[in-house]
């Protein structure tokens, strides 16, 4: 039988020890009041092992109220991160705009950062400091091409738990909406499109492939992710409270049904700022479309366990990826373009 041990002793642990431990603690470790988790609540498969079962990857999903305040949001970012290691997480995701979220345009380019900026050189030593992976979804970069556009990016890094970067994506589909009376953006007055959609980079969760928010409204990004072998897909995010009210949980299932896989989605939560109040709902869905965790109001973590023997079922019991019909509608696939000088 194993002893008590306390969120110290665990944090101190290395990652594949903290992920074998936790499933033995009698939920000493909860999740974060404003979760809901439903983690437990599938059986395993008949195939599986108590032992496969023990060594199943935990993720934890951060929800978030950003400001302009750069300082604070690292404060609040950080508290979560480490919260997500003491409990044995091995990736923690983080939601668009973690950095800030500027009151207008001028206050969101002038706060912007290159990559090699103070602000990723901090996540950097935040990923080696809690031996997790970090998926830092929407970092306003100033891009080698910022001198000349006068346009940022917004970029998803996925950092290891050494603190290397190792992937980059930044968003294609820029969010230019105006529903009268209700919701009025432009994300293109300040933002720069993303060249291409980045392979699935390999993880402790499984092989993951990377987007932001408003990419989620395009299946063929998740499509194409998944012709490349996407277990999970990512979209941090901070939708309104009017479209995420209507269609938040509506495309994050959607998604997760027609590629079958994992979809993590971070969110931005609550008052921004006087002028933006984002919808929050921060969630896991499970390749068969259920939401299997959520978080609802305010700031918090929720957290699932990633079963790719699970997903391996699905996909073999209704082999939706092999009756698609290429000689119909064609196939679609990742395109790659280089980055403007």
């Amino acid at each position: 039988m194993l002893r008590p041990v306390n969120r110290t002793t665990l944090c101190l642990l290395p990652c594949a020890f903290r992920q074998l431990l936790r499933r033995q603690l009698p939920r000493i470790l909860p999740c974060t009041a404003s979760c809901s988790s439903t983690l437990l609540s599938r059986a395993p498969l008949q195939s599986g092992t108590m032992a496969a079962s023990m060594l199943k990857p935990l993720i934890a999903v951060c929800q978030l109220t950003s400001t302009p305040d750069k300082e604070q949001n690292f404060t609040s970012c950080s508290k979560l991160v480490r919260e997500a290691a003491q409990r044995g997480a091995c990736i923690v995701f983080l939601p668009e705009a973690f950095d800030f979220i500027g009151r207008d345009r001028q206050e969101t380019l002038s706060l912007a950062e290159s990559l090699e900026g103070s602000q990723i050189q901090r996540y950097i030593s935040l990923a080696r400091e809690c031996g997790v992976w970090l998926s830092l979804g929407g970092f306003h970069e100033r891009g080698t091409d910022w001198a000349s556009t006068g346009r940022i990016y917004n970029c998803h890094l996925l950092l290891d738990s050494t603190g290397h970067v190792v992937a980059t994506y930044r968003k294609t589909h820029l969010c230019d909406v105006d529903l009268e009376g209700r919701v009025s953006m432009k994300e293109s007055n300040f933002t720069n499109p993303g060249p291409e959609i980045m392979p699935p980079a390999i993880t402790p969760a499984g092989k993951v492939g990377l987007a932001i928010c408003y990419d989620l409204r395009f299946p063929e990004i998740s499509l194409a992710l998944t012709q490349e072998g996407a277990e999970i897909l990512t979209y941090p995010s901070a939708f309104t409270v009017t479209t995420g009210s209507a269609h938040w949980e509506v495309l994050l299932r959607a998604r997760a049904i027609e590629t079958q896989c994992y979809v993590v989605a971070a969110a931005q939560t609550g008052k921004n700022h006087e002028s933006r109040t984002s919808y929050g709902h921060s969630m896991v869905v499970d390749p068969w479309g259920s939401v299997i965790a959520q978080c609802q109001e305010g700031p918090g973590l929720c957290y699932a366990e990633i079963d790719l023997d699970y997903l391996r079922c699905i996909r073999q019991e209704m082999p939706v990826c092999t009756h698609r019909r290429a000689d119909l509608y064609g196939r679609v696939t990742l395109l790659k373009k280089p980055l403007p000088p």
